[in-house]
C-alpha cells in the first residue's frame, strides 16, 4: 500500500538482469516511474534506508504476552468505560453519539461492538420519529447523520433542509457556527448519488469556513484549515478527545491499548521478516523491493481490530507478493517469459514455469505455496476452500500487468478507457480485497464466493479511486515525460482542445463520484460482515495519506506515521 515510497530502498550491483522492461503500471499505491534507470536512481538515493525500520524490530527479541498487571489493569479501564455508556437503550441521547464517535476513531469501538449498535439502531429509530435531538443544531444534526451514514444506517440528506431559507439556500446565520460548519463539511463526504444537498452542503461550509479563517485565531483557523484539507471520510486524520465529557478514562485506555497493540505489531512484523527470509527470494531478485514495514501499514489499517493477528500477516505476504511480482514485470522479465509465467498462473501448475529463469520458479513457487496455505487456513478455521478465488484474483492480476508490458513492447497507446479498465485491475486492490474477504470468513458458500470474485462495486470502485488518484498526483507533482501510463495523459491526447487544469478537474470529479459510489455500497442491507467493510473503506481512506507525500517530496513524515504505529 505504501508503494508511493516502496521504490526507494538501496540496492547492491547484481548478475545481469532484463532491464529492458520498466513498463508503466501502478500496483498496489505504486510509485509512478519514468525508465528502469530513473527508477534505480531514485531507489540509491533513498533517504529512509531499510535498515533502519528492520533493526526496530528485528533487534529486539520476540515480544511475550503482556505482563499480568497490565491485563488486569487493561480490564478495569475497559470495564469502567463501559460503566459510562449508556444502558438505557431505549432512549439515547446526543452525548452517546459522542461516545461511539470517540470510540471509533480512537480505535477502541472492537471492545463495544455490542454497545455500540446497540445505540445506533436505537439512535436511528429515534432520528426518524423525531425523538433524537431536543433543540436541533447544525453541529448536533451533522454528527448525527455522520455517525449512522458511516456505519452502514439509511439516512436521509432531507435531514438538512431544516437550515435552508426561502430562498432554498443555507440560511446566512450558520456562518458564524464554525463547529456546525466543520460537521457539516464532514458530513458531507458521506454523500452518495443523488444527494444534492450535501453536494450543496459542501460548497456552502467550506466556503463559510475558508472564509472564516481570516478571524478565526491561529489555534482554530489551524483546527479549520486541518478538516478541510482532511475530511474523516477520506483520510486518516487526528483526533483529539470531545471536551464535551470527561473522558480521561478514556485517555487512559487508549494510552494503553496503544502501548499493547504496539507490541502485537512488532511481533507480527518479525513473524513476516521470518517468512520472507524463508522464502530466499530477497536474495535471488536483489532489484526487488524490501520494505517489510511498508507493506505491513495496509493490512494494519485496514484491519486495525488487534484479534485479527493472522489475518494480517497473510495480507502482508499477498502485499509482499504484488509488490514482487509487479518488480518481475517491470525489471526482471522479458515479454516471452512474461507470457510463460502468466500462463503458469493461469493454469496453476508448475509445468510451464520449468522453461523459465530460477528467479521466476522460484517467485512462482511462493505464489503457489502461499496462496494455497492461506487457503487452507480459510478452510480449516471457516469451513470453505477459496483456492480458487484467491488463484483467480491472481491470474487477474497477472493478465493486466501483461497487457501493460506488450503496450510498452508494441508502444501502444491505449483509449482512455480502455488504460482505465485495465489499469484498475492492475492496482492489485482486487487481489488484496478477494484475499481479505476469505480471512475474515465472509465466504463460506459459492453464492459468497461469486458476490467477490464478479468485481463488486466495493473492488471497483476502490480501485478506480486508487488509478485515478495515482494518476493524477503523478501528473501534478511529478511531471514525468517517460513512457508511463496515465489516465491523464491518455484524456489530453484525445481531447487536445482541453487544458491541463480542465482534464485534471475532470477526474478530480471521477474520484468524488467514486466516493459516492463507495459510501452506498457501504449502507445496509449489505451481504459483506462490518470487518470487510470498514477494511475496504479504510484502504480507500489511505490513499490520500500516502499521496499527501508525492505532494511534498519527502518521506519524512511516512517515516513518523510508521513508526507511530509500532
Amino acid at each position: 500500500m505504501l508503494s508511493a515510497v516502496t521504490s526507494l530502498t538501496p540496492y547492491k550491483t547484481g548478475p545481469k538482469q532484463h532491464l529492458n522492461h520498466a513498463h508503466p503500471h501502478t500496483k498496489l499505491f505504486q510509485n509512478k516511474t519514468v525508465t528502469t534507470s530513473d527508477r534505480l536512481k531514485w531507489r540509491t538515493t533513498d533517504p529512509l534506508k531499510r535498515d533502519r525500520f528492520l533493526c526496530k524490530c528485528v533487534s529486539r527479541p520476540l515480544l511475550q504476552r503482556t505482563p499480568e498487571d497490565t491485563d488486569v489493569k487493561h480490564a478495569k479501564l475497559v470495564e469502567g468505560v463501559r460503566e459510562l455508556i449508556s444502558n438505557d437503550t431505549n432512549d439515547v441521547k446526543f452525548d452517546d453519539l459522542l461516545m461511539v464517535d470517540t470510540l471509533e476513531r480512537l480505535g477502541l469501538d472492537y471492545l463495544y461492538e455490542d454497545e455500540i449498535n446497540l445505540i445506533l439502531e436505537q439512535c436511528h429509530i429515534q432520528l426518524i420519529n423525531n425523538d433524537l435531538l431536543q433543540h436541533p443544531n447544525l453541529y448536533e444534526v451533522s454528527l448525527c447523520f455522520r455517525i449512522l451514514r458511516q456505519n452502514g444506517y439509511r439516512v436521509s440528506a432531507d435531514i438538512f433542509e431544516q437550515f435552508k431559507g426561502k430562498n432554498d439556500e443555507f440560511v446566512d446565520n450558520l456562518k458564524s457556527d464554525i463547529r456546525g460548519l466543520m460537521e457539516l463539511y464532514e458530513a458531507s463526504h458521506l454523500c452518495i448519488e443523488g444527494d444534492d444537498i450535501l453536494d450543496e452542503a459542501a460548497i456552502f461550509s467550506s466556503h463559510m469556513l475558508q472564509k472564516s479563517l481570516n478571524f478565526l485565531d491561529d489555534k482554530e483557523a489551524k483546527m479549520v484549515k486541518y478538516t478541510l484539507e482532511n475530511p474523516h471520510r477520506r483520510n486518516f486524520t487526528s483526533f483529539s478527545l470531545h471536551k464535551d465529557f470527561d473522558a480521561k478514562i478514556l485517555k487512559e485506555l487508549a494510552e494503553l491499548e496503544s502501548r499493547m497493540v504496539k507490541s502485537i505489531r512488532k511481533t507480527e512484523i518479525n513473524e513476516i521478516i521470518r517468512w520472507w527470509d524463508d522464502l530466499g527470494l530477497g536474495k535471488e531478485l536483489n532489484l526487488a523491493r524490501n520494505q517489510p514495514l511498508k507493506w505491513y501499514i495496509v493490512p494494519m489499517v485496514s484491519l486495525s481490530n488487534p484479534t485479527l493477528s493472522q489475518q494480517r500477516i497473510d495480507l502482508t505476504k499477498t502485499v509482499y507478493l504484488i509488490y514482487i511480482i509487479d518488480d518481475i514485470f517491470d525489471i526482471y522479465g522479458s515479454l516471452s517469459e512474461l507470457t510463460l509465467l502468466t500462463e503458469a498462473v493461469s493454469m496453476w501448475d508448475t509445468g510451464p514455469v520449468e522453461q523459465l529463469p530460477y528467479y521466476a520458479k522460484l517467485t512462482f513457487k511462493a505464489l503457489y505455496d502461499t496462496t494455497n496455505e492461506i487457503a487452507c487456513r480459510v478452510y480449516e478455521k471457516h469451513g470453505f476452500n477459496p483456492i480458487n478465488s484467491l488463484r483467480n484474483s491472481w491470474v487477474t492480476l497477472f493478465d493486466a500487468f501483461l497487457v501493460e508490458a506488450k503496450w510498452f513492447a508494441s508502444g501502444y497507446i491505449p483509449k482512455s478507457e480502455e488504460y482505465l479498465k485495465n489499469g484498475m485491475v492492475s492496482t492489485g486492490l482486487q487481489v488484496f480485497l478477494v484475499h481479505m474477504f476469505f480471512l475474515l470468513g465472509d465466504g463460506v458458500t459459492e453464492e459468497d464466493a461469486y458476490l467477490i470474485d464478479n468485481d463488486h462495486g466495493i473492488v471497483s470502485s476502490g480501485s478506480k479511486i486508487l488509478r485515478l488518484t495515482d494518476d493524477l498526483v503523478s501528473e501534478q507533482y511529478e511531471n514525468q515525460d517517460g513512457h508511463n501510463g496515465s489516465y491523464v495523459k491518455c484524456l489530453l491526447m484525445e481531447h487536445e482542445d482541453c487544458s491541463r487544469n480542465l482534464v485534471q478537474e475532470q477526474v478530480k470529479q471521477m474520484i468524488s463520484d467514486e466516493w459516492k459510489c463507495l459510501n452506498k455500497e457501504f449502507l445496509f442491507p449489505n451481504p459483506f460482515s462490518k470487518h470487510f467493510l470498514k477494511g475496504s473503506v479504510k484502504l480507500a481512506r489511505l490513499v490520500p495519506l500516502v499521496y499527501g507525500y508525492k505532494q511534498n517530496n519527502s518521506f519524512d513524515q511516512i517515516e513518523e506515521h510508521i513508526n507511530s504505529f509500532i
